[in-house]
Protein backbone atom coordinates (compact mmCIF):
# COMPACT_ATOMS: atom_id res chain seq x y z
CA UNK A 1 0.00 0.00 0.00
CA UNK A 2 1.30 3.64 -0.91
CA UNK A 3 0.82 6.48 1.55
CA UNK A 4 -1.42 9.11 0.20
CA UNK A 5 0.15 11.92 2.22
CA UNK A 6 4.13 12.90 2.20
CA UNK A 7 5.86 11.86 5.25
CA UNK A 8 6.61 15.47 6.32
CA UNK A 9 2.78 16.09 6.35
CA UNK A 10 1.99 13.32 8.64
CA UNK A 11 4.43 13.91 11.05
CA UNK A 12 2.64 17.28 11.61
CA UNK A 13 -0.97 15.87 11.52
CA UNK A 14 0.47 13.10 14.21
CA UNK A 15 1.94 15.98 16.19
CA UNK A 16 -0.79 18.45 15.77
CA UNK A 17 -3.43 15.87 16.61
CA UNK A 18 -1.38 14.85 19.85
CA UNK A 19 -1.30 18.55 21.49
CA UNK A 20 -5.01 18.95 20.26
CA UNK A 21 -5.86 15.64 22.22
CA UNK A 22 -4.25 16.93 25.13
CA UNK A 23 -5.63 20.44 25.10
CA UNK A 24 -9.38 19.43 24.54
CA UNK A 25 -9.02 16.32 26.88
CA UNK A 26 -7.98 18.77 29.57
CA UNK A 27 -10.67 21.68 29.13
CA UNK A 28 -13.44 18.38 28.27
CA UNK A 29 -13.01 17.33 31.67
CA UNK A 30 -13.19 20.84 33.13
CA UNK A 31 -16.23 21.08 31.84
CA UNK A 32 -17.40 18.03 32.49
CA UNK A 33 -17.20 18.39 35.97
CA UNK A 34 -18.31 22.00 36.09
CA UNK A 35 -14.94 23.82 36.77
CA UNK A 36 -15.29 27.03 38.16
CA UNK A 37 -12.86 28.18 35.87
CA UNK A 38 -15.05 27.50 33.08
CA UNK A 39 -18.31 27.83 34.38
CA UNK A 40 -18.28 30.79 37.08
CA UNK A 41 -19.29 33.75 34.97
CA UNK A 42 -22.89 34.73 33.61
CA UNK A 43 -21.49 34.53 29.89
CA UNK A 44 -20.87 30.51 30.31
CA UNK A 45 -22.90 27.77 28.96
CA UNK A 46 -25.64 26.48 31.26
CA UNK A 47 -25.11 23.21 31.02
CA UNK A 48 -21.55 21.79 31.21
CA UNK A 49 -22.41 18.33 30.51
CA UNK A 50 -23.05 19.26 26.80
CA UNK A 51 -20.20 21.28 26.04
CA UNK A 52 -18.06 18.50 27.39
CA UNK A 53 -19.56 16.31 25.20
CA UNK A 54 -18.92 18.38 22.02
CA UNK A 55 -15.32 18.78 23.37
CA UNK A 56 -15.03 15.03 23.87
CA UNK A 57 -16.33 14.61 19.92
CA UNK A 58 -14.22 16.91 18.69
CA UNK A 59 -10.92 14.37 20.62
CA UNK A 60 -12.85 11.82 19.00
CA UNK A 61 -12.18 13.43 15.40
CA UNK A 62 -8.60 14.26 16.13
CA UNK A 63 -7.99 10.49 17.51
CA UNK A 64 -9.00 9.47 13.83
CA UNK A 65 -6.53 12.07 12.41
CA UNK A 66 -3.60 10.47 14.65
CA UNK A 67 -4.45 6.85 13.65
CA UNK A 68 -4.84 8.07 10.03
CA UNK A 69 -1.34 10.24 10.28
CA UNK A 70 0.13 7.39 12.03
CA UNK A 71 -0.74 4.57 9.37
CA UNK A 72 1.05 7.12 6.43
CA UNK A 73 3.93 7.57 8.36
CA UNK A 74 4.27 3.97 9.36
CA UNK A 75 4.28 3.24 5.68
CA UNK A 76 6.72 5.89 4.49
CA UNK A 77 8.73 4.61 7.42
CA UNK A 78 8.12 0.89 5.80
CA UNK A 79 8.84 2.16 2.47
CA UNK A 80 12.38 3.77 3.37
CA UNK A 81 13.41 0.27 4.93
CA UNK A 82 12.74 -1.48 1.67
CA UNK A 83 15.12 0.58 0.22
CA UNK A 84 12.60 2.53 -2.38
CA UNK A 85 13.59 5.78 -4.01
CA UNK A 86 11.30 8.73 -2.54
CA UNK A 87 10.23 11.52 -4.88
CA UNK A 88 9.71 14.70 -2.43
Amino acid sequence: MKPVVSAFNAWTCIVISVFAIVILSAIGSMFANNNHTMMGSEEDPEDGGKVAAAVFGAVAVYGAFLLFCGSQAFLHQRQSQHGEIALR
